[in-house]
């Protein structure tokens, strides 16, 4: 049950909502009540699904472009895009990095970055 709920809890610190992972994760480490490979797995496969959700938020964004909801200007979109494009899709390495991290996959998703490349990347990252 610990699994699922360390799970639940990567997912969500690594998708766009506030969830700080790290920290239950080091908590459950420490107590040496759990098995280390089960928890760097559970922690691993729920964060990396979190920060693929954002990949999809961002793609499917794209789509609704031009409506009024919207949340980013065309300026906007190309300047992420010259940004992603200076730093490249090495950037996704630090999905990692709290605050940094979900922006990164959620451009990414919206400038089309291949799903298979941005998966490798960001579990290797974030594992």
């Amino acid at each position: 049950m610990i699994y699922l709920s360390l799970f639940a809890v990567s997912f969500l610190g690594g998708s766009i909502l506030p969830a700080s992972s790290e920290l239950t994760l080091t908590g459950l480490l420490i107590t040496n009540n759990y098995n280390e490979l089960g928890l760097l797995i559970s922690a691993s496969f729920g964060n990396i699904l979190g920060a693929a959700c954002n990949w999809f938020l961002g793609f499917y964004f794209l789509k609704h472009f031009n409506k009024k909801w919207f949340p980013f200007t065309f300026n906007q979109i190309n300047k992420a895009s010259s940004w992603f494009k200076k730093f490249g899709i090495w950037s996704l390495l630090f999905a990692w990095v709290p605050i940094l991290g979900d922006p990164l996959t959620i451009a990414s998703g919206v400038l089309k970055v291949r799903f298979s490349i941005f998966l490798v990347l960001v579990s290797f990252g974030k594992i």
